[in-house]
């Protein structure tokens, strides 16, 4: 390994910061902030790709401020502004320049968690307007890089999801999470003829394509007629800070008595946005007709398309009662609060419809709690024999395992055994080797 670093060390990968800088996390802004810190950890010099709304400054600082700046609400535009803009996105075919940005050490970031990256770029309002010249075009943005003050262009741009833009003379590997919103339309928003033509877009421009699961691979040379040896599969990993997962168990359960009145491993748990994907409108059916007394904490903010799936729970709260005072719904937790709940549920409720990987899967049972999941996309593949897997669609099943793992302490605790076995299969060495041989076979 002190061989393949001394032999990487030199080169400069990017990544984008799209996921990165929206205002409330996502599963693919934790995928790249995770590959930039295994990343380093490889001895690559790491880079991250921002596109704020506001143009570049003479002032570093203030160039640094508009990486993590708070969003401002959106401005009704005038007709000047709308037809500048209209002229921008037409000149995103022909490309656009990105600035360096190095890390002042001024700006605190939020959470106190700048991304592992040794410089920045910036290209103001990048992605907005390279999806709007996307959609207007069908053609993808391509990106330079303006050299200077000794900061130097990657020699790989690795996006960290479908983006329609290049960057012109770099390597381009695009991450696809999933193929969602072709393997089940109606569980998303998006404009299905414009994602298909973005992805086929992509495939053909990209050097390589990296997925996270044996499934999405499989989907993207199927779907996508991408050839095999043009994808590969890196899954991912767990990186739990460990100044939270090595706190006392004691520790842990004085602050969800006191902030939560909640007992140690007496509560289920379901965490994620709230979307037809998620499943939660038959999680809430299948906890309630199971007729257990053990709460049920769900964490989460609207996604899209949430009606539907919250339908019985507002019907429950609003009628009152013993059901409505077992469900209790916040939504949003943050990120060390979540590790404790996680940790002292007696089971994690995760019975998605489908997934490209499932890491919450992976975090619960790096935690040391048991996991209720499904037979959807990428789930039995991290699951593996460690989890509780039921069909997403049957309620009754799901409702059956629910009451088996409230009554069964035993087989509980031989699923939170399991589970962090199988957890050690997704370790951030193992993934690192399968990012080192990734960038092996292109020759980076």
């Amino acid at each position: 390994m002190a061989r393949l670093i001394a032999h990487i060390s030199m080169t400069k990968i990017c990544i984008d910061g799209f996921n990165l800088a929206l205002p409330k996390g996502t599963g693919i802004a934790t995928y790249g902030r995770n590959l930039l810190s295994n990343l380093k950890v490889l001895g690559y010099e790491t880079q991250a790709l921002y596109g704020p709304p506001v143009k570049t400054s003479k002032s570093n600082v203030l160039n640094e401020t508009a990486l993590t700046d708070a969003p401002k609400a959106p401005v009704k535009l005038n007709r000047k502004a709308k037809a500048e803009r209209m002229l921008r996105t037409y000149g995103s075919r022909f490309g656009r320049t990105a600035y360096p940005v190095r890390p002042s050490g001024e700006v605190i970031w939020k959470d106190g968690r700048r991304p592992a990256a040794d410089n920045f770029w910036v290209s103001d309002s990048l992605f907005e307007l390279g999806n709007r010249a996307f959609k207007a075009y069908g053609t993808l943005t391509p990106v330079r890089f303006a050299e200077r003050d000794g900061v130097t262009a990657p020699d790989v741009m690795h996006w960290t999801c479908p983006l329609p833009m290049h960057a012109t003379g770099r390597t381009n590997i695009y991450t696809i999470h999933d193929l969602i919103p072709l393997r089940l339309p109606h569980t998303t928003l998006d404009d299905k003829k414009v994602f298909m033509d973005l992805c086929q877009q992509v495939a053909k421009r990209a050097d390589h394509i990296a997925v996270v699961s044996e499934t999405t691979r499989q989907d993207v040379i199927r779907i996508l007629g991408v050839p095999e040896d043009r994808v590969t599969n890196t899954y991912q990993a767990v990186n739990l800070p460990a100044e939270l997962t090595s706190r006392p168990q004691a520790e842990v359960e004085r602050e969800l008595e006191g902030i939560f009145n909640l007992g140690w491993k007496g509560y289920f748990l379901h965490f994620g946005a709230i979307e037809p994907k998620k499943n939660m409108g038959r999680i809430v059916e299948a906890y309630l007709s199971s007729g257990s007394q053990t709460p049920l904490i769900l964490i989460g903010g609207n996604g899209w398309l949430e009606k539907g799936e919250t339908i019985l729970l507002d019907q429950v709260k609003r009628d009152g009662g013993p059901s409505a005072d077992r469900i209790r719904q916040y939504d949003y937790m943050p990120f060390g609060l979540l590790v404790s709940l996680i940790r002292g549920a007696k089971a994690t409720l995760f019975p998605s419809l489908y997934e490209g990987f499932g890491l919450p899967v992976l975090e619960s049972m790096a935690l040391g709690t048991a996991v209720i999941t499904s037979n959807g996309g990428s789930l039995p593949e991290v699951a593996g024999d460690a989890a509780t897997i039921v069909d997403p669609y049957d309620v009754r099943a799901l409702a059956q395992a629910i009451q088996a793992i409230d009554a069964d302490e035993a087989m509980r605790i031989a699923y939170e055994d399991k589970g962090r076995v199988q957890a050690g299969r997704f370790t951030p060495e193992r993934y690192q080797d399968a990012l080192s041989s990734l960038y092996r076979k292109l020759g980076t």
